[in-house]
């Protein structure tokens, strides 16, 4: 009634898995096992099957955003968050070089990211501003001297994320 249109059932189809639809099925599930088994560095292996690796300091929005890529296109995407350890001397962990042209920086306001750590652990050194200050100053200069692309996401919706992250790297998205 909305749209002023008669429905129009198309027989003989179904809305779950046939053949034909099977293999993005199997697809778009590897993608999802890949994002959780590469969640926050958990695991280096296998590095070389990543379509992208996000990178950015703890709770940039890089979790939901590889999860959103695998489910939404089928992109295997690892994710890294980076420490204290890593940003001595702006080096790129030794693990991630030989993967340059996969890696994409997140980063976020300062404010934004101290009010989103503060509901995480309440008034510790973790969410205070001066501490998101200096580690996003400190991602965001290594991310210049790596020349590795990055997005402020501080106003984009996941999706919108996403679809920057997928054109800046050329990546072919599946349509499920």
């Amino acid at each position: 009634k909305e749209i002023q249109m008669d429905p129009q059932p198309i027989f003989n189809r179904t809305h779950g898995l046939s053949k034909r639809n099977l293999s993005q099925y199997d697809a778009r599930i590897a993608a999802i096992d890949f994002a959780l088994a590469h969640d926050d560095g958990v695991s280096l292996r296998n590095m070389d099957q990543a379509q992208v690796i996000l990178l950015g300091v703890s709770r940039c929005g890089k979790t939901p955003t590889s999860l959103y890529l695998a489910m939404q296109f089928g992109i295997q995407a690892a994710n890294y968050p980076f420490t204290a350890d890593d940003m001595d001397n702006l080096q790129l962990p030794a693990a991630l070089k030989p993967y340059n042209n996969k890696l994409f920086g997140l980063t976020i306001d300062p404010e934004r990211l101290a009010a989103i750590r503060e509901e995480r652990r309440e008034n510790s050194r973790y969410a205070s501003i001066r501490q998101c200050r200096m580690e996003l100053a400190e991602v965001e200069a290594l991310y210049r001297k790596h020349k590795i692309s990055y997005l402020n996401t501080t106003n984009y919706s996941v999706e919108e994320i996403s679809t920057k992250i997928i054109d800046s790297l050329g990546l072919n998205r599946r349509m499920f």
